[in-house]
């Protein structure tokens, strides 16, 4: 079979799990090649091997590290211009989608962001998306080159499909522009002990009938009953009370997540845009208009802070 590159999301070599997923989709149209960059590949390679990379191509260089994207994209390019395949895939963040636009644009192929879904076709493969905010299912393929797609977390299910996952190291000539953005501090990320946004299998997220920062502790003890991730609408962040870094929607972050709560959440397309595409749909709202109930699979019409800490206490009692 034709060869699929990967690009490996991780942290100082702990895989996450978008890449888990990329490779069970790869395998739908070829042999997973896993491309690690940055340290922690020969602790990695036991992962991606455990979920069908052939072999794991590695380098390691400072430029990763030191300046932005471009040194990665050098290196995919590279990759790429060594096993000719017959796709790249690349998980769907920010910086994955410049990676991938950058890496389309220099092989002069074609790009295909946010895919929810990866199948063969006979003119290679067909990435299923979803558009107009979620309003829409389409499925598109590249018609020119080899297809760069991007694919969104929480897409597939990871399955494990044991492979070689021979580690083997590449060259990588950094062009003159690799070192046009350098990076010159880091904060290092206030942990909360909840899961990542873009890659939680449930999320709670808060909006404008929270009504206060201060209240927004309802919806944290809710999602850490659940193990879930905290969202927010753009109303929540606009008005300061949730972290930007947390806003669902449009202009905030897109989530696919087996169960979304949304708490005290009208339904306006702009936050719509970003969870529709999430398995089951909960909403707890009082207005029983609320556009949020057109899009549900279950309504709780109600006082959010009556039926949340209710709902938080009956899922610690199940839980024993």
């Amino acid at each position: 079979m034709a060869e699929v590159l990967v690009y490996v999301d991780h942290v100082d070599g702990a895989v996450r799990k978008p890449t888990l997923e990329l490779l069970t989709l790869a395998r739908r149209i070829g042999d997973p090649v896993a491309v690690h960059l940055g340290a922690g590949a020969d602790s990695a390679a036991a992962t991606l091997a455990e979920y069908g990379a052939v072999k794991v191509l590695a380098a390691d260089a400072p430029e990763f590290a030191d300046y932005l994207v471009v040194p990665k994209v050098d290196a995919l390019q590279a990759a790429y211009e060594a096993v000719s395949p017959a796709a790249v895939l690349v998980p769907s963040s920010a910086e994955g989608k410049e990676i991938a636009a950058r890496l389309a644009l220099r092989i002069g192929s074609g790009v295909i962001t946010d895919a929810v879904d990866l199948e063969a076709g006979d003119s290679g493969p067909v990435a299923t998306q979803s558009v107009f905010a979620a309003a829409f299912t389409t499925k598109s393929r590249v018609t020119k080159g080899t297809p760069v797609i991007t694919v969104k977390p929480n897409s597939a299910a990871p399955e494990a499909a044991p492979a070689a996952g021979t580690v083997e190291q590449m060259s990588v000539t950094f062009g003159e522009k690799s070192t046009g953005t350098k990076v010159v501090s880091r904060t290092p990320r206030e942990s909360t002990g909840r899961p990542e946004l873009t890659e939680a299998a449930i999320v709670v997220s808060g909006g404008r009938g929270v009504n206060g920062a201060e209240n927004f502790s309802v919806v944290e003890n809710l999602a850490d009953s659940l193990g879930a991730a905290v969202g927010a609408s753009r109303a929540a962040v606009d008005a300061g009370w949730y972290p930007h870094t947390h806003q669902v929607g449009q202009t905030g972050k897109s989530v696919s997540p087996q169960l979304y709560i949304a708490a005290g959440i009208s339904g306006a397309i702009q936050h719509r845009a970003g969870m529709q595409t999430s398995k089951t749909i909960v909403a707890v709202n009082k207005d029983e208009e609320a556009p949020i109930f057109d899009l549900v699979d279950y309504g709780v019409v109600g006082d959010l802070f009556e039926v949340l800490p209710k709902l938080t206490e009956e899922i610690k009692a199940r839980k024993g």
